[in-house]
């Protein structure tokens, strides 16, 4: 079972993909309220969730947003989200949130189709600094 505080916010992520270690980051300094953790889809919490929610990788396989008690959002809604999470000004972001799903989705997908060839690509998933080991889940 994932032993998160509920006040906390998960943010499961491609664990070898360089635009999302660096998306994780970012979220990381500009975390103010410490209300995010992190977790690779990879790891062994990332991959108890996968299942908990039945949820197929080959369609959704970048960014999860798990809320204990709200349950999981994906794909475009997951990172508008976390940016309304973070405060001003990224919580501007969340305005796009109107726009319909199919269509933020498609803008989303394309994105992360290409991740690898734009980004690169890691051997092994991040190794969090032992700062940021706290905000890890393994």
């Amino acid at each position: 079972m994932i032993n998160l505080p509920k006040h906390k916010k998960l943010i499961l992520f491609d664990g070898v993909c360089n635009l999302c270690n660096s998306s994780v980051l970012y979220v990381i300094k500009r975390d103010k309220k410490n209300l995010f953790m992190f977790t690779a889809i990879q790891s062994d919490a990332g991959q108890e969730i996968i299942k908990k929610y039945n949820i197929d990788t080959s369609k959704i396989d970048s960014i999860l947003l798990y809320t204990p008690n709200k349950g999981i959002n994906y794909k475009s809604t997951a990172a508008l989200k976390i940016a309304y999470y973070l405060g001003f000004p990224q919580s501007i972001m969340s305005a796009f949130l109107l726009i319909p799903p199919f269509i933020r989705n498609w803008v989303y997908n394309y994105i992360a189709k290409n991740r690898y060839k734009w980004y690169g690509k890691k051997e092994t998933c991040m190794i969090p600094t032992p700062e940021l080991k706290s905000r890890f889940l393994e």
